[in-house]
């Protein structure tokens, strides 16, 4: 298998002198491409910043974050803000979608600021898969919490990422739209040959990953490689 991701000595440390906190303490790890893996911890564990580092929405104070072969560090803050656009789809416990925007429109907009084409067949594809065909027009609070949580999926799928980040993507949704949602990820993994990082509280969830990496005070406690009967 190939190298995806290379996480070399990464730091991250906030405040200073007497209000300093490590939240990051010189993590490396790397990940095979098309692997499916849950980073798991205790509240406070910085499992989300590490998550937030290989988005590259928060910078780190030490280390390199490799991507697909570039480190997503050295670049400056606009092709950094095209790297996260184009490279990484990024889903949160709440959905941030746009109220004014039905859901093809939320679903599109990463290509729109782009200002590029909307790649019809792609989109009409994931309105498939995420069973949204009959709520195209539907503006985000004409859906239940299951639906904007799949809008917010397919927006983060609509530029073909290499890599989808979730960050706790199940934390607000009840059991059964939550099951459907991992489902649904999985899926798309599976579907469009997907790198997958899922931040979970949930071990059940966790246990469905190929992979699965535990974050304690900051640093990496346990590694360890599974067989999933999916």
């Amino acid at each position: 298998m190939m190298e995806f991701l290379r996480i070399e000595n990464l730091c991250k440390v906030y405040g200073k002198d007497e209000n300093q906190v490590t939240a990051l303490d010189h993590v490396s790890l790397s990940m095979e491409k098309g692997e499916f893996m849950a980073i798991i911890g205790s509240s406070g564990s910085d499992k989300s910043t590490l998550l937030h580092m290989i988005a590259g929405v928060d910078v780190p104070t030490g280390g390199k974050v490799f991507l697909d072969g570039q480190d997503i560090y050295a670049q400056n803050n606009e092709r950094l803000s095209i790297f996260r656009r184009r490279q990484v789809g990024l889903i949160y416990q709440f959905h941030n979608l746009i109220p004014t925007l039905n859901v093809v429109e939320n679903i599109t907009l990463p290509v729109l600021m782009d200002k590029r084409k909307v790649n019809q067949e792609r989109l009409c594809e994931l309105l498939e898969l995420l069973g949204l065909q009959d709520r195209r027009g539907h503006l985000p609070n004409q859906l239940s919490g299951g639906q904007q949580q799949r809008v917010a999926i397919g927006r983060a799928l609509m530029n073909a990422p290499a890599v989808m980040l979730a960050d706790e993507p199940t934390g607000s949704l009840d059991s059964r739209n939550g099951y459907e949602i991992i489902q649904l990820l999985k899926a798309s993994h599976e579907r469009f040959h997907q790198t997958l990082i899922i931040v979970t509280h949930d071990e059940n969830i966790a246990l469905q990953a190929d992979r699965i990496i535990c974050i304690s005070d900051g640093r990496v406690t346990r590694d360890e490689r599974q067989v999933v009967g999916r």
